[in-house]
């Protein structure tokens, strides 16, 4: 829908009584929008399919990768040659005829979901927004930018710290000489797109405690008495999303400790506010 016409369509909803059958067609129309814009970008993503795959899907496990540079250097200055990661590299296999296909529309349908994912966002929020009063409002305003802010972010600190690590720890682990690794292309994606998308959900959390806050159904005390079990579950939760080593589970987890906390404090904004306009 053209945006000169969202401004007429929020003045007609907020000015009169729209049926059950009237919100269906307006949500119907907005999930064919957002279907359109994810499938432009997907196919934008596979017609550029060489620079995905180069720059992109592949460049964690090459030694000029930046994050592999990063701590080669930090590794020759301290002398602790561990830290000099994914500097041996590697080739990817296919065995199935159909594989590089396969893959190549996994990765473009989910470049453009991601890219896709402020636009998606903007259209929840246009289609709620008639719903809510005006201090609701000014209440989650900026959901839409703190919400892409925070998945970016999470993308980004899974991409370039714990996929490198990852990939380090899983092609370097041997239990025997005579065992010679054979990594397919399907697996080597598989790792990247779940360590890259895991991390970017999990940065969701003080968004999540944020209207959980608003309902009523958390409130600072309660995240602050269960803190200990919490932080149990970011650990778990770490160890399912990183390789079995202790080193990229705490790296996770700090991050998702410091986003339990800055939740907290949301939570205890929430309740703030609440009192306030009582």
């Amino acid at each position: 829908m053209p945006l000169f016409n969202r401004a007429k369509l929020q003045q007609t909803n907020d000015s009169t009584q729209m049926g059950f059958w009237d919100h269906l067609d307006v949500l119907r129309r907005s999930l064919m929008r957002i279907f359109v814009v994810i499938i432009t970008l997907a196919v934008l993503a596979f017609v550029y399919s060489d620079f995905v795959y180069n720059e992109i899907i592949l460049a964690p496990k090459n030694p000029n990768f930046f994050t592999n540079k990063f701590m080669c250097e930090i590794g020759n200055a301290l002398n602790i040659s561990v830290l000099c990661i994914n500097q041996r590299e590697f080739t990817l296999n296919n065995l199935e005829m159909a594989g590089q296909f396969r893959s190549n529309m996994l990765i473009a349908v989910v470049s453009g979901f991601v890219v896709a994912l402020p636009y998606l966002l903007a259209e929840i929020w246009w289609f709620v927004r008639p719903a809510l009063t005006p201090k609701e409002r000014k209440g989650i305003r900026g959901f839409v930018f703190i919400t892409s802010f925070l998945f970016a972010l999470g993308i980004a600190f899974g991409y370039y710290l714990i996929t490198p690590l990852s990939i380090d720890f899983l092609v370097s682990w041997t239990l025997s000489p005579d065992i010679v690794n054979t990594i397919q292309l399907s697996s080597y994606i598989s790792l990247v797109v779940m360590i890259s998308l895991s991390t970017g959900l999990v940065f969701q959390l003080p968004v999540l405690v944020f209207f959980l806050a608003k309902m009523g159904i958390v409130s600072a005390a309660f995240l602050k008495q269960y803190r200990k079990h919490a932080i149990v579950v970011i650990f778990i939760l770490s160890a399912v999303i990183t390789p079995p080593d202790i080193f990229s589970q705490v790296l996770v987890s700090l991050p998702l400790i410091l986003l339990y906390e800055i939740s907290i404090r949301i939570a205890k904004r929430v309740e703030k506010n609440r009192l306030e306009e009582l």
